[in-house]
């Protein structure tokens, strides 16, 4: 659990999220996109808690998302064996500090011809 600047433990959490995302009108995909997945790091005090904050998030940014797929918080991805960089682990700090989703990478679907 974190620590917070006054010595108490908070039970927030941030959760390593993957969101599929299908079309609306000004989502912000490329023309010609079919919809995209999302990387994103959500706190929250259980994965639940993560995934509702994450997708209201994406839906006020207009964004449809269809599906989101939980892989965890640090700590059970380390203990997957996972190499987690530390780039990566400075947006969970993020994402925990600021009590936020931070969407990591965006990465659009496209029809193959």
């Amino acid at each position: 659990m974190a620590e917070k600047g006054d010595g108490r433990t908070s039970r927030q959490q941030v959760f390593t999220l993957l969101v599929e995302v299908g079309r609306k009108t000004g989502d912000g995909l490329p023309k010609g996109a079919t919809g995209g997945a999302l990387l994103c790091y959500a706190s929250g005090v259980d994965e639940a808690e993560a995934v509702r904050e994450t997708v209201a998030i994406l839906k006020q940014a207009d964004l449809a998302p269809l599906d989101v797929s939980g892989y965890g918080t640090l700590d059970e991805r380390l203990k997957a064996g996972e190499d987690i960089p530390a780039e990566e682990r400075a947006l969970m700090d993020r994402a925990l500090a600021e009590n936020s989703v931070i969407v990591a990478q965006m990465t659009p679907f496209f029809e193959k011809a």
